[in-house]
């Protein structure tokens, strides 16, 4: 399964392509370019984060709207609605998304960083940010079931807009409080809540739900899953580079000039994001789900809204900040990190049953 396939699933699906083989390398590439050219260039990064839509970076915004339009227009949408009927399925991710997924990363947070408050609420509020965007991707790479992934980030997306606040309120507030810890005032952002849903996610799946729709409408499934989704396809990986370059070159500078408290910080996050994959992994095997949604949950629970978590620690607490700090540090660990879980969750899937020659 490659990010470039034309949505059709392989027949083995350990097998890798060379896109595949290669996609670690052009991944720590881009990350590498945009840190370079973030160090290097003065004032691109106020060039490039001063172009904004609401409070979200345009070009991150592009990136992802490019990156994640293939992978909606290969969603077969007339599959999605018996996936809402699998209450299995959204119980383990909503409990994992919503109950486990924040605890954790409030545990590890004053577990890890009990000197560093700053860091500690920057964490806390990524932990927060459930994933709607690149878990996409990387569900789509370890060949999890893309119909499901669709359903559970968009499920994700209204909890978003309606427990968010909530949730950063009784965690940076109510819970220390309780546990005799020092508290953190915040008022987070209901906007920057809206707009990273409807920038992330809105915008690409109404773009490849109509492609669907009109493709299939007027030249038929074979012609749209045979032609138009093999040329279309490629563009996920170019935005995918893209928005990693981008998203490194904004924060290059911050990123390089504090290379222990990146260091600090990143310990908590490699953590959270092995446990996360670990525990859905497992939970959704408890619950006998099969290969395909087992991978799907693990990648939605592991995988954070770093875009959301960035731009909400950025209104709230401004952009020098050190919760600012933690949210950009997110994307530097979070996508090597699910990068390597892609190839775990390969391996952990048995291979296929072998055809017995006559």
């Amino acid at each position: 399964m490659t990010v470039s396939d034309a949505g059709t699933r392989p027949a083995v699906a350990g097998r890798l392509s060379a896109t595949d083989r290669l996609l670690p390398v052009w991944i720590v590439a881009a990350m590498a370019v945009g840190l370079l050219v973030g160090r290097l260039v003065p004032g691109l990064d106020d060039a490039l984060g001063g172009w904004e839509i609401g409070e979200v970076s345009a070009p991150i915004a592009l990136g992802l709207l490019v990156m994640m339009y293939p992978v909606l227009a290969k969603v077969r949408y007339d599959r999605t609605r018996a996936i809402l009927g699998d209450r299995r399925l959204i119980a383990v991710s909503l409990t994992l998304n919503w109950i486990v997924g924040p605890a954790l990363m409030f545990a590890l947070a004053w577990l890890l960083l009990p000197d560093l408050p700053e860091y500690r609420t920057g964490l806390i509020i990524v932990g927060l940010a459930r994933c709607i965007a690149m878990v996409l991707i990387w569900n789509d790479l370890a060949c999890g079931d893309r119909e499901a992934a669709v359903v559970l980030v968009a499920i994700n997306s209204v909890f978003q807009l309606v427990a968010f606040a909530a949730l950063g309120w009784f965690y940076l507030q109510i819970l220390p409080a309780w546990l005799g810890l020092p508290t953190t005032s915040a008022e987070l952002s209901v906007g920057a809540i809206a707009i990273s849903v409807l920038v992330f996610l809105g915008i690409p799946l109404a773009a490849g739900a109509a492609s669907r729709l009109l493709g299939e409408r007027l030249k038929g499934r074979t012609w749209y899953e045979t032609r138009f989704l093999p040329t279309v396809s490629p563009l996920a990986l170019w935005g995918l580079l893209f928005t990693i370059v981008v998203l490194f070159a904004l924060q290059g500078d911050a990123i390089t000039r504090r290379p222990l408290d990146v260091g600090r910080i990143a310990v908590p996050l490699l953590l959270y994001f092995v446990a996360m994959f670990a525990l859905a992994w497992i939970g959704s095997r408890a619950a006998g789900l099969d290969d395909a949604r087992t991978t799907t949950v693990a990648f939605t629970a592991a995988g954070n809204n770093f875009e959301l978590a960035i731009a909400v620690a950025i209104s709230t607490f401004g952009a020098t900040s050190g919760e600012a700090l933690a949210g950009v540090v997110g994307p530097l660990i979070e996508v090597p990190a699910l990068l390597a879980l892609v190839y775990a969750a390969r391996a952990l899937r048995p291979p296929p049953p072998q055809e017995i020659p006559r």
